[in-house]
């Protein structure tokens, strides 16, 4: 695969984008949805903001306070023996069965714009920021999808209750309207089809079982966008390659003259994310006709195999042009970079099933 990152990458990394929350820092500015708009590009970035500890052995936790419609901190001490700090982006209850307790960042989306699509300018303020119940701990990695002279766009909605898809749309990128959740706990990963196939609208989601069960990509149809139904279960994990562990849909999938291309992610036990090809049926997409052996994307560069959490490549948005799709992704859940694929070379490494 000939793959040629963008000299400029990172294109926007923490540092580029100012704390919305005082008393806070930008630890990640990544995993963006990607839209064509006006003229130009934009990310719709997730930004992760982190309380700053007043001393140190205070480890803060923030959380959406609906009643307050504000964000709140709860303060822990890092010797308190119930709480496990080992990953850096999670608190865990080691006392309950629960386990997990706080996120120790807050999320929102914000829209950093371009005209070249190398060099971006973030907006001061969020686009869209936690509501309600369900998004009290945050609302992550986005996807936007395009559908005549609507964007619509969907994301994790991540709470005490679970991880559920929760859905907006906007027509100006400066205004959005809220459509609820989509799809119920415990899901993520949802990426809507940019059009209709034979009357139906398509998701690729990715539940996350707590049981029986692998967190794999399922494919779902709807009517109207909100109302999901007839699930089925489209790709699953393959022992000893680099989708082993879980894998999800990523980029909006792209139509070729051989059938939908879906741009997925996929990791290994290890934590290693890596950004592989699905061609699904033109004219029914639950049915997979080739899958690539190799990644067309791995965590090679210094700024995708160190950061936050790294060895992690984790694309929510392609943008294609004759042969060449220009695939946007979060660069070890820290920042947004850019590479250039070959859209020929990409179906030439599938293996036809």
């Amino acid at each position: 695969m000939n793959t040629v990152r963008y000299e400029q990458n990172p294109l926007v990394t923490p540092q580029d984008v100012k704390p919305y929350h005082e008393g806070y820092e930008v630890i990640g500015a990544f995993n963006a949805g990607i839209a064509v708009y006006g003229g130009e590009i934009l990310m719709l970035l997730r930004v992760a903001e982190r309380p700053i500890a007043p001393e140190p052995g205070i480890v803060l936790a923030p959380v959406y306070d609906e009643a307050a419609g504000a964000v709140g901190v709860t303060e822990i001490r890092a010797d308190d023996a119930r709480y496990d700090f080992s990953d850096p982006r999670v608190i865990r209850n080691v006392s309950t069965d629960a386990g997990f307790a706080y996120l120790t960042s807050i999320s929102y989306i914000r829209i950093a714009r371009s005209t070249d699509g190398r060099h971006f300018r973030v907006d001061d303020e969020p686009f869209l920021y936690p509501a309600g119940r369900f998004e009290t701990f945050g609302i992550e990695d986005p996807r936007v999808t395009q559908i005549g002279d609507t964007y619509y766009i969907v994301f994790s909605a991540v709470s005490p209750v679970g991880i559920g898809v929760a859905m907006a749309s906007t027509r100006d990128f400066r205004s959005a309207a809220r459509h609820g959740l989509i799809f119920g706990p415990d899901n993520k990963d949802v990426v809507l089809f940019p059009e209709k196939v034979n009357g139906k609208y398509y998701a690729l989601h990715r539940p996350t079982v707590r049981s029986v069960g692998r967190p794999e990509i399922w494919i779902a149809e709807s009517p109207d966008l909100l109302h999901w139904g007839n699930h089925k279960h489209l790709a699953g994990l393959r022992e000893g390659m680099w989708d082993s562990a879980r894998i999800g849909g990523g980029a909006v999938p792209l139509r070729t003259d051989k059938g939908w291309l879906a741009l997925y992610h996929g990791a290994t036990e290890d934590h290693r994310y890596c950004m592989g090809a699905l061609l699904l049926d033109a004219d029914d997409p639950s049915k997979v006709i080739a899958r690539s052996a190799a990644p067309v994307l791995e965590p090679e560069a210094d700024y995708e195999r160190n950061g936050f959490f790294g060895g992690v490549v984790f694309s929510c948005g392609a943008i294609a042009r004759g042969d060449k799709v220009k695939m946007y992704y979060g660069a070890a859940d820290t920042s947004m970079a850019c590479a250039e694929l070959s859209l020929g070379e990409i179906m030439e490494g599938l293996v036809y099933e």
